[in-house]
């Protein structure tokens, strides 16, 4: 972590707080931690909305008004709406700590590039300017520099190259962000200072500032355990999806050019009646099973062939079942469709599973299948062949559709394709995994007719489990 011994001369906001006011009943504690820490490089990974641009003004109106000749403060921002909502906080902190400042408006920085910012000069005639992502605007400056949304800018490089010079002579920076996937320098930089450099790296998920009473500061009260979490919930209906609340509340970078299986590929296939194991037809099926115990989810997927549409009837999630539970759900559904092939992750633990599933139903309709790198290309290879032409039908759930998306392809330093995915709340790729195994199931499937009896009819909206 730097020191304030870093920059000679300039003291940062914690050092003049004192002739201002007191920080307890207006900072929460994440908001405290940042402002209290003196290093001249911070960097800080944030949830969207908790109040780190507001407490990023607070340093900033301090820092400027300083009455010892204080700092002028280079402000940008991904928007032009962004940097207007900035300098408002600015204008409140000054009101709150009484310190002389007047407003400026919108003022001309460079004609010749129309740039322009918005401006509050104090009465020691330094002055806070807060400027859109235009890097021309940051040219030919000093003083201390705020980078507010980096992931955000629509040039951040060039904007990096020209705003680093304005600190040259000892001045501090802060660099703010929620995560815009893995593709900038707001990454980049985020990922130098966690394995150790002169950045003070700060973070804080939407779950730690509710922790740290956020909910209560909005309500104005003691917030209840019920009232904390409706906030969340909350937050995840506006995300919209797992993915989109991972990367803006959680801190969890998410890189979509990576994604083997976009989002409009899963959302086109879709379909309410898909997972109503009622509507089974009689037609073949093929079932993929993801075998797991306890970190994971072991996952049974069933398909039936309609036409050469492959209709998901079933989906049965089995998170902590023991084995026997897990073979005894196998043979329900072996005996309850016309199964004509049955593939299982073979890998791990899954070596006893395929060998006492092929004991008791045969080989004829159970093969394992090791996970290798080879292997798991061709079966999400075959798996995307399918969303492309459209031959596939899903549940539109938010687990399955979020487990589909969540698988990357990545090169190794051989060259070799690798598919994985983060592990997260629900499950490591596991709904994917045991689709593409059923999936690939209808090309291993052997010829001629299958031995079948129906079972006896059943309720399967009771199914523990069952989609």
């Amino acid at each position: 972590m730097a020191s304030s011994a870093d920059s000679p001369g300039i003291t940062t906001a914690v050092a003049a707080t004192a002739e201002a006011r007191p920080l307890s009943g207006f900072l929460l504690p994440y908001q405290a931690r940042w402002v209290e820490d003196p290093s001249r490089f911070k960097i800080y990974e944030k949830s969207r909305r908790i109040g780190i641009t507001y407490v990023q003004a607070y340093e900033d109106t301090v820092d400027a008004a300083r009455k010892d000749g204080g700092l002028d403060v280079w402000f940008s921002s991904a928007d032009e709406s962004a940097a207007r909502e900035y300098i408002r906080y600015c204008e409140h902190w000054a009101q709150m700590l009484n310190v002389a400042g007047l407003s400026l408006g919108e003022i001309v920085l460079n004609k010749a590039a129309d740039v322009k910012a918005f401006a509050i000069e104090f009465a020691n005639g330094k002055r806070i300017n807060a400027l859109s992502s235009n890097p021309k605007g940051f040219r030919s400056k000093g003083g201390k520099l705020i980078l507010d949304e980096f992931a955000f800018h629509a040039n951040p490089d060039d904007m990096w190259k020209a705003a680093a010079p304005i600190i040259t002579w000892g001045f501090p920076v802060r660099v703010l962000s929620t995560y815009n996937g893995k593709g900038n320098r707001y990454y980049r930089i985020v990922e130098d200072a966690k394995k150790g450099n002169r950045w003070s790296l700060h973070a804080t998920t939407i779950v730690d500032a509710i922790q740290q009473g956020l909910v209560d500061k909005i309500l104005g009260h003691p917030a209840t355990e019920d009232e904390r979490q409706a906030f969340l919930r909350d937050c995840r209906e506006t995300a919209g999806d797992e993915e989109t609340f991972q990367q803006e509340y959680m801190c969890v970078p998410v890189d979509e050019a990576t994604a083997w299986l976009p989002w409009d590929l899963i959302t086109a296939v879709e379909h309410p009646d898909a997972g109503r194991p009622e509507l089974y037809g009689g037609g073949d099926v093929y079932v993929g099973w993801d075998v797991a115990r306890r970190r994971d989810l072991s996952v049974l997927w069933v398909d039936e062939l309609v036409g050469d549409v492959a209709w998901t009837r079933e989906v049965v999630a089995m998170r902590g079942w023991s084995f026997a539970d897990q073979e005894r759900e196998l043979a329900r559904i072996l005996g309850s469709y016309r199964v004509r092939r049955c593939r299982i992750d073979q890998t791990g633990m899954g070596e006893k599973v395929v060998e006492d599933a092929q004991l008791a139903h045969g080989t004829g309709r159970i093969e394992g299948v090791l996970f290798t790198g080879p292997v798991k290309q061709d079966l999400a290879t075959i798996g995307k062949q399918a969303f492309e032409d459209r031959k596939a039908r899903i549940p539109g759930t938010r687990e399955i559709r979020e487990s589909h998306h969540s698988v990357r392809r990545q090169m190794t330093t051989a060259g070799n394709p690798r598919f994985d995915a983060d592990r997260t709340e629900i499950g490591h790729a596991d709904y994917f995994w045991a689709h593409m195994l059923a999936l690939s199931a209808m090309d291993a499937a052997p010829g001629g007719p299958v031995n079948y009896t129906p079972a006896q009819p059943r309720r399967f909206s009771s199914l523990k489990g069952a989609w």
